[in-house]
């Protein structure tokens, strides 16, 4: 066990304060928690909890999803945002049905080789499905690193090998428990030690945070980016999506310029859905899900 204070304390707040997660429980799958650290990636877990419901309900297993067409896991997304994150999914869902006998591999390396995962998702499912010591360094751990740590209020841009180097040094040598550390940290990023108005009153490391300590200096690293989302190409992207998701079956252009009046950007839009794989014509000019 580690004897860091940092650590020791993080773990005992987790003990107490921790969600329930269908993906945290003990009888999940490795493949629920695959599932929620696609639908997860830049999406609220109150938006992701009935999706997830949903999907594992239709699809238990990775051969079940890569039984059916992409274009049903793109109606199933729903309006979680980001809907090639549903293509890459199904691909993972196909890739670890042909490759790994319809078992989610347990393998760092293995895991990385999958469509849609990169080396987070990797590290994460490898920790939290199979109990594994890996450093998870997601947004939420991060921040709490940058704080606590290095006494900065928001992390570099990018992950950096010093980051990479903290996560290793705190990592618990035990598994489990250093598994279980990755999931508390992220916890206390997520709850407490938020992007936006930080609960310091509540945070049980408050007493430790370098960036506490020295008077919770603003941040004055690179312009943060600000997403807007009002006119985007995604917005539109997300509505001529909607009318193909909500469809019974293939469209008509005409219907989809109902969706947005801006010709150019729809025209534009339309077209990249199809070069993403998330929209199909057919020989007579409808559009459809693939």
């Amino acid at each position: 066990m580690t004897t860091s204070p940092l650590v020791e304390t993080v773990l005992r707040w987790y003990d107490e304060n921790a969600r329930d997660l269908p993906w945290r429980r003990p009888e999940a799958s490795p493949w629920s928690v695959l599932v929620s650290e696609f639908m997860l990636q830049q999406t609220p877990v109150v938006r992701v909890l009935p999706v997830h419901e949903a999907w594992l309900t239709r699809w238990p297993t990775p051969a079940d999803l890569a039984a059916e067409a992409s274009g049903e896991a793109v109606r199933a997304w729903g309006r979680l945002g980001y809907p090639r994150r549903a293509l890459r999914l199904h691909a993972a869902a196909v890739a670890i049905t042909e490759q790994h006998g319809g078992e989610v591999p347990s393998s760092y390396d293995e895991l990385l080789a999958l469509p849609g995962v990169g080396d987070y998702t990797a590290a994460a499912i490898a920790a939290f499905a199979y109990g594994q010591r890996q450093v998870v360094l997601d947004t939420n751990v991060r921040r709490v690193l940058a704080r606590a740590v290095t006494g900065t209020e928001f992390p570099p841009r990018s992950v950096t090998r010093a980051e990479r180097a903290l996560g290793a040094e705190l990592l618990p040598s035990d598994p489990p428990t250093a598994a279980t550390w990755s999931v508390a940290v992220m916890e206390l990023g997520a709850l407490v030690c938020t992007a936006d108005r930080p609960r310091c009153a509540d945070c049980p490391v408050a007493g430790l945070c370098a960036w506490r300590q020295a008077g919770s200096p603003a941040y004055d690293g690179p312009p943060r980016p600000v997403q807007t989302y009002a006119g985007t190409d995604r917005q539109c992207r997300g509505r001529l999506l909607a009318v193909l998701r909500d469809a019974p079956g293939p469209v008509a252009e005409e219907r989809l310029d109902l969706a947005w009046d801006i010709d150019e950007q729809r025209e534009r839009c339309l077209a990249s859905l199809v070069a993403d794989g998330l929209a199909a014509v057919d020989a007579d000019g409808r559009y459809r899900l693939p």
